[in-house]
């Protein structure tokens, strides 16, 4: 059955800040924020079709290939979060999104991830064209998504501008 998406970010659930991953600088450890953005990013591919089960009936997955992560504000223990994604492009064979991790309750912007991801066979570990399904997937929530505006931050890349 088709997915009915809505013409927005698709939201995760409400997550909390692990005590755990909390660094010695007392706030949330950079790499635990891409955990909270996978998680989001893993419940989104699930709805597309490509979850657990995916692997596992069609020796294939996703990849990601390269991606971009902006902290904006600090995180800190106990802290709910949630994880809004929308799909920025996509083709035969990759999927360009971008998230945004927000405290669930006061609304503020903590950090924002920016990536590519590939299709993948298993068998032969290399690129493959998305599946007829998938694809008709993805394309229902670009479709849905096509009226947002491309994300500000997206794009972005690091340099450190010389003074003239």
């Amino acid at each position: 059955m088709p997915i009915s998406w809505k013409p927005e970010p698709v939201m995760s659930d409400i997550m909390t800040v692990k005590d755990e991953w909390i660094d010695y600088n007392g706030h949330l450890n950079m790499a635990y924020y891409n955990v909270l953005l996978d998680l989001a990013c893993d419940h989104v591919f699930g709805m597309l079709g490509l979850g657990p089960n995916y692997v596992k009936e069609r020796n294939a997955s996703f990849f990601t290939a390269e991606a971009h992560v902006c902290y904006v504000r600090e995180l800190s223990a106990g802290m709910p979060v949630k994880v809004g994604l929308q799909l920025v492009d996509f083709d035969e064979k990759r999927a360009h999104f971008y998230e945004e991790l927000y405290h669930a309750e006061e609304g503020w912007l903590s950090a924002t991830s920016e990536q590519l991801c590939l299709h993948v066979d298993l068998g032969a570990r290399k690129v493959a064209p998305w599946p007829e399904d998938i694809l008709a997937n993805i394309q229902s929530l670009a479709d849905a998504q096509s009226s947002l505006p491309r994300p500000e931050r997206a794009g972005r890349h690091i340099e450190i501008k010389k003074k003239a």
